[in-house]
């Protein structure tokens, strides 16, 4: 019997020809200018000389790059560290079903409605020891606090703001994972007479394994490029204990006027921003994927 091949047709590449021309013009276009500015030296408009590689070697060599670096790794592990765990547990405490579960998902998304830059608002007026709720609570406690003049009290508060804004959204998507599992499983662990713990950690947490890699690469992609928030509350100070790397980058290009550095700068960032979430990305991959002998039910 001769083999039938489906037809195909090329034609359907036409449709996706609007997303390629608005990827072109938002992003590789860009792209190619910045990477044409970070290998020359902007004089005026009309003057430009090429400097091959040395922004790059300059970039490399700044202490304060390596500072807000340090700060931004640390800021963006710590947002993983404490908004995963707890989006999964406000996830498993919502209502499966009912006008509760429409009445908390609603609730809960409430924070995520609110734009970065009237975020930042919020909680400086919510920090303000005169004004706000929390400082006049920390006050009332008897504990001296200052967003403004302490700089582990001003980094704590921009993750607590962060905190506050974005676990909602690890929560949906860990809600939606749950919503997707069968209720076979629940009825076999039922069965067996598995504990919550047992349940939550070989039928929830597995089946929830692809909403949490999506979850951690937004939440870590997102931290990672932070700008907004602590640019509104603190300034990045006080100090440089909030200056994060967009705020630092942005202070080159706008601030300091140096187009070559900036740029150069701008790809290192792009390309450390990749290679993290590549880690990342393989590192979960991997995780729960290696079967123990004797995992048994609990």
């Amino acid at each position: 019997m001769s083999a039938t091949t489906k037809p195909v047709n090329q034609k359907a590449w036409f449709l996706i020809l609007p997303v390629i021309l608005c990827v072109a013009f938002s992003a590789i276009l860009p792209l190619m200018t910045v990477v044409n500015y970070s290998v020359q030296d902007i004089i005026s408009p009309e003057r430009r000389v090429f400097v091959g590689t040395e922004w790059f070697t300059a970039v490399m060599r700044d202490e304060e790059l390596h500072s807000a670096l340090l700060r931004q790794i640390t800021f963006s592990l710590a947002v993983l560290l404490v908004e995963i765990p707890l989006g999964i547990l406000l996830a498993l405490s919502m209502p499966a079903q009912g006008w509760k579960s429409s009445a908390v998902l609603v609730t809960v998304a409430l924070s995520l409605l609110i734009p970065w830059n009237v975020v930042g608002t919020i909680w400086q007026i919510f920090g303000r020891s005169d004004i706000g709720l929390l400082g006049a609570a920390f006050k009332a406690a008897g504990i001296e606090y200052s967003y403004t003049g302490n700089a582990t009290q001003a980094w704590l508060t921009v993750l607590a703001m962060d905190v506050w804004h974005w676990t909602p959204l690890v929560a949906l998507l860990a809600f939606a994972g749950l919503r997707s599992i069968p209720d076979a499983y629940y009825q076999a662990a039922r069965i067996d007479g598995a504990s919550k713990l047992a349940v939550f950690r070989y039928i929830q947490l597995p089946k929830m394994r692809g909403v949490l890699m999506i979850a951690v690469l937004l939440r870590f992609m997102d931290s990672f490029m932070i700008y907004t928030e602590p640019f509104v509350l603190t300034g990045g100070g006080p100090g440089n204990a909030t200056t994060f790397l967009s705020q630092y980058l942005t202070q080159k290009a706008v601030g300091q006027f140096d187009l070559g550095p900036a740029a150069a700068f701008s790809l290192i960032y792009f390309f450390i921003i990749l290679l993290l979430c590549f880690i990342l990305y393989n590192w979960m991959q991997r995780v729960g994927t290696t079967p123990k002998e004797g995992a048994g039910h609990e």
